[in-house]
This record gives C-alpha cells, structure tokens and sequence, in this order.
C-alpha cells in the first residue's frame, strides 16, 4: 500500500532509510529537522510505502509554500528531495509505485516539472550519487528523469594545518593597503545577509540568518572590508567577501557558505578567507573542512582544489517533465 505521511511514522521511516542507505543513515531527529519541519512540508506529499503493516520505503514530494526569494513560488516546479525502499523489497516494483505516486501528487498540485533533488532550504544530498545508487539512477532514467548538471562534494583534512607562508604574506600586504578580515559585528550581519541575498544565492542569505538566531557564534564568520579612505567607522569599510563555518546544523567542520563579490575577485581576496576560517575551524576542534555543493569547473571549485581539498562524491541534479495524463512536453 501506498499511503501519505501519518503521525507516528517518523521513526519508522528514519529506520527503513537506514536500512536501505546504511552509507547515508539518517536519525530520526534529523529526519524530523530536515523534513517533517521543513516550512514547506506538507504531509500529503510524502508517500509511504506499507507492506504487512511495517513501513519499507518512501519518496518525498514538496513544492514551495513560502518563496525562497521575494514572492516567487515557482509555481511550475516540485522537488523530489529523497526516496528509498528497504533492500528485502527490492525489485518488486516498490521504488516506481513511490515515485509515481510523488510525482502524481506534484501534477495533482499543478507542477509542469519536478527535480531530482537541488530542494532548498533543506536537502540531505543536492543530487543522485549513480555510483552509489545504480538501481536509483537506471529507474530514475526509465521515469524520464534527465541530468541537468552535476555538483561536486569536497573534503580537506585539517590535521597538522596552518596557514601556508604565501598566503601569509598576502594578508600582509592587503592589511597593508588597508583592508581588513575579522568577526563581523552584529550590525554588519545585516550587511552580509543583504550581499549574501542579492548577490550569492537567496537561501544563503537564510542560511546565515537562521544561523546566528539558532546560537551560531560569530567568530565562524569571517569578513573581508575593503580600505576604508575616510575617517573609519569602528568596523571599518564595507564588506567585499566572507566564508565561514558551522552554518548548517551546527556542525563545525562543514565549510561555507563562501563569497567574494565580482568587482574584487582577483585580489586574493577569496583565498585569504578560505585560510583564515580553515585557521578557525582547526582552533575550535574540527579535524576536516567539507561541503556537499560546488560546481567543479567554478572559480570556487579550482580555488578548493588548489587549496588541497579533494572530490570524494558526484552529485547529479535531475529533471522530468510532469505531463498531464496522456499529454505531451
């Protein structure tokens, strides 16, 4: 039986996922986090599959219900963040039953086109990892999902860190021409979410505001000001860039998110920052930076990779049309 979401199924569902991805488990408190409190959740979405009264799968439906940016709801578009069945019930047919009921749902909600997954805010893995899901990425393709473009995981080990002397000399020499890198104060956050916002992505600029209200300290950010000619202000000049760390979920060795606006790249800028919050993330106890998201022919992705970061997964984001019954794209 295919069903929606009911009270109580929770811990159940974080159990069959683990079963069925035990190299991604998930807890029930962060399955509860990341979907069941997702603002755009709605329980008529996630379809639950049900065989002798024990739960073996599910595929998560959502669409927007609070805009990302401004008041674009992106009516046409529906996201299928996860879907999973336990391995005893493979090859039964479970997998498609699920997404035919999600992607039903979406049609049902007026969507034309659903991804796999590129979901935010919340999302577990931004896209399919067909290398470790071959069974997912053949029955995806058979439902007409088609790769859009692929994203990047990275990961750098910070045992024995410290800042490289080149980099070093760097900071030297745009302190010297009176830029400045340090904590931002609390009024420079409103600042740094505006640049994060309109210039970046609109779900970083969440991402930081939600943040510093849930407890994150402000010294896992830090800010690049440019040269200040006029009488400085106590904080200095304008915010040109920032990375920081422990954004996401609190944890202190996941990087990012990390920006440099267009009219000072070039300066170093970028990679100043990268080295002074891996500096950070070693003195608050992280034994690793990590990030789930970037592109690896980006400005950003070489930066990583000179920097000694390393690809340890590939993430393909999907799309399928949604057609009304019998229809045509």
């Amino acid at each position: 039986m295919i069903r929606s979401f009911q009270v109580g199924d929770g811990p159940a569902l974080a159990a069959a996922w683990t079963a069925a991805a035990p190299a991604d488990p998930i807890s029930y408190q962060r399955f509860r986090d990341l979907f069941l409190l997702d603002r755009n959740f709605d329980a008529a979405g996630l379809q639950v599959a049900v065989i002798n009264d024990q739960i073996v799968g599910a595929a998560y439906a959502v669409r927007r219900l609070i805009a990302a940016d401004g008041d674009d709801l992106e009516p046409e578009s529906g996201w299928i963040p996860f879907f999973f069945v336990h391995p005893d019930h493979r090859r039964q047919g479970v997998g498609r039953a699920l997404l035919t009921a999600a992607t039903d749902w979406l049609r049902s909600e007026g969507r034309s086109e659903v991804y796999f997954s590129s979901y935010t805010p919340n999302y577990f893995l931004p896209g399919l990892d067909a290398d470790r899901y071959p069974e997912a990425a053949r029955l995806l393709g058979a439902m007409g999902f088609e790769r859009r473009y692929d994203a990047v995981a990275m990961d750098r080990g910070l045992v024995g860190y410290a800042i490289p002397g080149d980099v070093r000399k760097r900071i030297d020499a745009l302190t010297a021409e009176g830029y400045s890198f340090g904590t931002p104060s609390d009024d420079e956050l409103t600042a740094l979410i505006a640049i994060a916002g309109a210039e970046f992505n609109p779900d970083w600029a969440r991402a930081i505001r939600e943040g510093v209200v849930a407890g994150l300290p402000l010294d896992r950010i830090v800010v690049a000001r440019q040269p200040d000619r006029a009488p400085r202000a106590r904080s200095g000049g304008a915010i040109l860039g920032w990375a920081m760390h422990g954004t996401y979920e609190g944890v202190i060795d996941r990087f990012g998110p990390f920006g440099v606006l267009p009219a000072s790249r070039g300066t170093g800028l970028g990679n100043v920052l990268l080295h002074l919050t891996l500096e950070r993330m070693v003195a608050a106890g992280a034994h690793s930076a990590w990030f789930l998201w970037t592109g690896e022919k980006s400005a950003a992705g070489q930066l990583y990779l000179k920097t000694g970061f390393e690809i340890t997964r590939t993430f393909t984001i999907l799309r399928a049309p949604l057609l009304p019954a019998g229809g045509k794209e």
